[in-house]
């Protein structure tokens, strides 16, 4: 058997419930383009609800390729490493398990690849799911972009929609299992991806003609406030991974800090619970960069620090 052209990969957890809707698009989507051999690989990320049952039942009713793993360990990265481990396509698309495919999001995609060369990295369309959810985690523009490589990442395109080359894994490595939902730094696993790319000449692109519906279900104002103050904590962290080794950190800190400056002059006004948004934005990135330091500093005295055993000739002898 051929390897597949487009790998799909999939992590979840505990979203019994939604997957059936993304579950029925990936179906829709492979039907619409039957000259396009499509893999799904689906990472179940320790759910403790009816996740295992859903995957199992979809599964065996599918005439392509489908695989199921599990990753006990907790975090998005760490899925995605382990399914990004076994995909065999030439392109590896990502989405989210809350989202829903468009129709033609195969056909499309294959489209937008055939465009460029390898090894390429394009970000997709991300609409809102539902009108009554708040509008954050899209990305709504309607013409191709192309990132700035000498520019941070964060927000150009997102995992949520996101596929590239396999060429691409191999020059960029794993993603960082320290970023992420469900690790310390709780976001930013993708910017750090993607800022690892560019860095390495990988052009990043953005084209809205493969496109899913993001059914992210936030709809209190809290719950968005808490959600963009851990994207900015995840990109400080991400700062202060590459802060030593990579100039372009030092020019995104001096935006951020010449930003402060346009909650005067044109504040954002779209998040309702935030009232200057760009010193929002930067106390929470100070916030993500010391408690990477901390966390670097606690985890390099723990693998310096002796065993137990290793003081025992320190010992008096009545405690020997």
């Amino acid at each position: 058997m051929s390897p597949p052209a487009i790998s799909l990969l999939v992590c979840t957890r505990d979203r019994a419930h939604a997957l059936p809707a993304l579950l029925a698009s990936i179906e829709q989507a492979v039907a619409a383009a039957p000259e396009i051999a499509v893999e799904v690989v689906i990472v179940d990320n320790g759910s403790s609800d009816a996740t295992p049952s859903v995957l199992a039942a979809w599964c065996a009713a599918q005439c392509f390729a489908t695989r199921v793993l599990r990753e006990e360990r907790a975090g998005l990265a760490r899925a995605r490493n382990r399914g990004l481990g076994v995909v065999g396509g030439a392109i590896v698309a990502m989405t989210d398990d809350d989202c829903v495919l468009h129709r033609d999001y195969f056909t499309a995609l294959l489209r937008c690849f055939a465009e460029v060369m390898a090894p390429a990295i394009i970000g997709g369309r991300i609409l809102p799911g539902n009108p009554q959810d708040l509008p954050v985690t899209l990305k709504l523009e309607d013409h191709p972009m192309v990132a700035n490589p000498a520019a941070f990442p964060g927000g150009f395109v997102m995992g949520a929609n996101l596929a590239f080359t396999r060429c691409v894994l191999q020059r960029v490595g794993p993603f960082d299992e320290r970023f992420g939902a469900g690790a310390p730094f709780v976001a930013a696993e993708d910017t750090d991806f993607l800022f690892r790319a560019s860095g390495q000449g990988i052009v990043l692109r953005y084209d809205p003609r493969f496109a899913v519906d993001h059914h992210h279900g936030r709809r209190a104002i809290g719950e968005e406030t808490r959600l963009l103050a851990g994207y900015s904590f995840g990109d400080g962290a991400l700062y202060a991974k590459h802060l030593l080794r990579d100039r372009r950190i030092w020019a995104a800190i001096l935006t951020d800090i010449r930003d402060l400056g346009e909650d005067l002059r044109r504040p954002v006004t779209a998040h309702r619970g935030i009232r200057h948004f760009y010193r929002f934005r930067l106390r929470h990135k100070l916030r993500g960069a010391c408690a990477f330091v901390v966390h670097t500093l606690r985890l390099a005295l723990t693998a310096h620090r002796p065993a137990q055993d290793d003081l025992s000739h320190l010992a008096s002898p009545q405690q020997r």
